[in-house]
């Protein structure tokens, strides 16, 4: 197991919002002392170029890499070719930075997105490669999944300590909010804030509502991935998940109770849905460094609505 109080560690995408709260799970549950924690802006050090990756990885002794352009299905539609090329750049350079400076250990965070569009539920890490993404989230999963093509490869060659957590749709105090790039949850609260605060009596939400999700939330995540830094030390992709599948239309009537916003759902589908369904198999993460989710959804939920309503609306 690694003390990871005597290490320096970088964090690459520390001030989005899964690295907002990794940084403080650190800080305050790991009592990891501040000056050993790096967490440079992308204004500081924009990790496509090659140069700044060399600066990022120097005198560090763990990476943890969630740095990542990433959106939801409108972000997807209309930027697919900046989702391939800059998140492939960033960590195809990032990760061999690592390597030619000798980093202990490399902790590259994956994506759901990388499994294939019809993959059997719960999915099991020995599914990501029996078919294609989904074609919305295709060229953003294929360039994480790179990663771990790259890590196993690096690990055969080189014996690097390179590792590939895959976690799934997160949700949770400090989440993006933004219409043009928000995730499903976060959508709909800003949503259902906006249409209430407008005296409207219906909200539009996009696809079916036949599709599910699984979501998992943000403080359960940073736990999942601090454990697997810890722990972990082995080639084998992990999901890191709650394991619970929910439909989004009963995601939205979730939410709509929640907010207690009793409009009408409009869907509009005209729009995609994304992959049909989404459930991870959570258990080799609880195998391997023991780590199960704790928070019960609709409590995560409650937490969420309120910080929104406390920082946003």
């Amino acid at each position: 197991m690694i003390d990871l109080k005597k290490k320096k560690i970088l964090i690459t995408g520390s001030h989005g919002f899964l690295g907002n709260h990794l940084v403080k799970n650190l800080l305050e549950q790991r009592r990891v002392p501040k000056e050993n924690l790096f967490v440079p802006t992308i204004e500081d050090l924009d990790l496509r170029k090659w140069e700044n990756c060399q600066k990022a990885v120097q005198g560090k002794d763990i990476i943890i890499h969630l740095a990542a352009k990433v959106g939801g299905i409108g972000f997807n539609k209309e930027k697919p070719g900046e989702l391939f090329y800059d998140n492939l750049i960033m960590g195809v350079q990032l990760m061999e930075a690592a390597r030619q400076a000798g980093t202990e250990k490399f902790i590259a965070i994956g994506t759901i997105c990388a499994y294939p569009k019809f993959t059997p539920i719960p999915f099991k890490e020995e599914d990501l490669w029996n078919g294609y993404p989904e074609e919305t989230n295709a060229p953003y999963g294929l360039a994480k999944k790179m990663l771990l093509v790259q890590a196993q490869a690096y690990r055969r060659q080189y014996g690097f300590n390179a590792i590939y957590l895959l976690p799934v749709n997160l949700y949770g105090p400090g989440d993006n909010f933004n219409p043009e790039s928000s995730h499903v949850i976060a959508a709909l609260i800003k949503k259902i804030a906006d249409a209430k605060k407008q005296g409207k009596d219906y909200i539009e939400v996009w696809g079916t509502g036949k599709v599910s999700r699984e979501f998992f939330y943000v403080e359960d995540a940073t736990e999942g991935i601090i454990l697997a830094t810890e722990r972990y030390n082995k080639g084998e992709p992990v999901n890191l998940g709650f394991g619970m599948e929910i439909s989004i239309k009963d995601l939205v009537g979730l939410v709509c109770e929640s907010m207690d916003f009793k409009g009408e759902i409009r869907w509009d589908a005209s729009m995609p849905d994304g992959q049909p369904r989404r459930m991870l198999d959570i258990i080799r993460a609880e195998k391997e460094f023991g780590f199960k989710a704790k928070t019960d959804f609709k409590q995560g939920l409650k937490k969420t609505v309120k910080w929104y309503y406390e920082n946003c609306n």
